[in-house]
């Protein structure tokens, strides 16, 4: 049975299309919001929502994510709450969903409990920013055997063997990170990705979505012509932390949402022109 991750990508492929991934870290500035920004970045345009789960040493996120992490878990925001939160966004909206975590709340949670209880709150797939592709044979069955997706991360720095081994793990797309290093806004595309996304195109026919460093409407335009997807996180929370008390907050979300969703727009235009 596909996923609404998979037929995300396959609906946006027919239509010549390709999909805008927010992330977006769940419980912050509370829980009770999160569903409402949802909503505001799939109302801008947002074709799938990374929920991140907030963790206590996030070792690859850079400090806005961090400070988003720090202020969802003073706000008492737990694995078990961001469930809560996708079975709220999932009452109003169809949206994809991948659970963005780290390996230890996993763990601590329960594997196989975990995998029941994301699929039955709607749920649509995992991604173990940690978690050593090497080793992931078990996580895998028993995310696949609750009809979840596993997403896995390739860079710049991944082996062969680690291409063909999240080639063979990954199902409903992978994820490329843009360049080393953690998570964070940057000026512009990383060079290393049109190498990263040839490398990664000889072992898999998945769908690529890139990620890490991508912030401006531009960067989306660039990357167009390259990828299936492209994931724009820390300037999304960027834009939380700036006005989590702002009333208009919704308003500014859907706005800019509409803005990274015109650069693949900008795109087709250029592909059009030549």
């Amino acid at each position: 049975m596909d996923t609404r991750i998979q037929k995300l990508f396959d609906r946006l492929r027919h239509s010549g299309k390709k999909a805008l991934i927010a992330y977006i870290t769940a419980g912050d500035p509370t829980p009770d919001r999160t569903p409402a920004l949802v909503q505001a970045l799939e109302r801008g345009g947002a074709d799938l929502i990374e929920l991140g789960v907030p963790f206590s040493d996030p070792i690859a996120d850079g400090p806005v994510i961090q400070r988003a992490g720090e202020r969802a878990l003073r706000a008492g925001t737990t694995l078990h709450k961001v469930l809560d939160i996708a079975r709220a966004i999932r009452q109003r909206s169809e949206i994809p969903l991948l659970l963005f975590t780290y390996l230890n709340p996993v763990l601590k949670y329960g594997l196989e409990i975990l995998a029941k209880d994301a699929a039955a709150c709607g749920i649509d797939g995992c991604l173990l920013i940690d978690a050593s592709v090497e080793e992931a044979g078990e996580y895998v069955r028993v995310m696949r055997g609750a009809g979840l997706d596993t997403v896995f991360l390739v860079a710049p720095t991944s082996s062969p063997r680690r291409l063909q081994l999240v080639a063979q793990y990954s199902s409903g797309f992978v994820y490329l990170v843009s360049r080393t290093g953690v998570t964070g806004e940057r000026d512009s595309v990383s060079k290393a990705v049109a190498p990263l996304v040839a490398r990664t195109r000889a072992v898999t026919h998945l769908p690529l979505a890139v990620g890490f460093g991508i912030s401006r409407p531009e960067h989306v335009a660039e990357l167009g012509h390259q990828v299936e997807g492209v994931v724009v996180g820390s300037a999304v929370m960027h834009l939380i932390e700036r006005n989590f008390d702002n009333p208009s907050l919704e308003i500014q979300l859907e706005s800019f949402a509409r803005e990274l969703k015109h650069g693949f727009e900008l795109a087709e235009a250029g592909a059009n022109l030549t």
